[in-house]
């Protein structure tokens, strides 16, 4: 079983360039374009979060346009599973992508948990519409050890805010309120395999509620890996990613892609000689 997740895509209408300067569109394309020469092909896609940057029905009508490849040919059958970030509008959103009934599991927030053969996936919303930053309250983690109590089978969860301290401080300022409950529900789960997040625009991982919790590059713009206690609100161009996880039968295993074209792969034989 193969799932890829792409996160913080921050589509603009118009094609507008966030920030002036970064083409979220064009970088969009390029990373499925280059999704799509996977072999194998991922069984399913998850996208998590802030899908576009204000959440507007221009932008989102233009995300569908751009995200009919991964509907389209041979990935017909394979499912793609929506999650909000902080700026995005649930309304909205499920207004453009009606098609996504799982989006409209939960009355009061955009969480819902499906099936993907032996895998289940639960999402669990963490935002408040109009606040850069997240919370889980009682409500939607009494929701969570609910849907979890449901099945024993490995479970992923989706979030769009991590649920840990990342060192990159004015990310961690608009971070997740209500983590320490959020471990608490967890460790009665030990199905989850593992909490897949987006928000910070880095590959960054830490060991939560007796699981692992990740986050994912955008596909766009990547926030600049600065530690220090008063580092300044900056991103860089670094290449932007998505990753591959695996279900190899027992845990799973994580792959970070970078997109772009680079040299090789290069072959060697036995000793280090070249080959081509």
């Amino acid at each position: 079983m193969l799932i890829a997740q792409l996160t913080d895509l921050h589509i603009k209408a118009e094609r507008r360039k966030a920030y002036g300067i970064v083409d979220t569109a064009g970088f969009l394309e390029a990373a499925i374009a280059q999704l799509l020469q996977h072999n194998p092909r991922p069984d399913a896609v998850v996208i998590t979060g802030d899908l576009v940057d204000y959440g507007t029905r221009e932008e989102y009508e233009l995300l569908r346009q751009l995200l009919t490849p991964l509907q389209s040919g041979a990935w017909t059958q394979t499912p793609l599973y929506l999650i909000a970030g902080n700026h995005d509008h649930p309304g909205v959103m499920r207004e453009c992508f009606p098609e996504h009934t799982y989006l409209r599991q939960v009355s009061q927030h955009l969480s819902y948990a499906v099936d993907l053969g032996i895998l289940r996936l639960v999402a669990l919303d963490s935002n408040l519409l109009g606040e850069s930053g997240g919370r889980v309250d009682a409500e939607r983690l009494a929701w969570l050890d609910e849907t979890l109590s449901q099945s024993r089978k490995p479970t992923v969860v989706l979030m769009h805010h991590p649920p840990f301290k990342t060192g990159i401080a004015h990310m961690d300022a608009i971070g997740l309120e209500g983590a320490d409950a959020l471990a608490h529900v967890l460790l009665k789960h030990p199905q989850v395999e593992r909490v897949l997040c987006g928000h910070l625009h880095r590959s960054i991982q830490a060991r939560f509620g007796g699981t692992l919790a990740s986050t994912c590059p955008s596909t766009a713009h990547q926030v600049a890996l600065d530690l220090n206690p008063g580092g300044l609100d900056c991103f860089v161009l670094e290449p932007p990613g998505y990753q591959l996880h695996w279900w190899n039968g027992a845990q799973l295993v994580t792959h970070t892609a970078v997109v772009g074209a680079f040299a090789g792969p290069y072959r060697f034989r036995e000793g280090g000689v070249l080959i081509d």
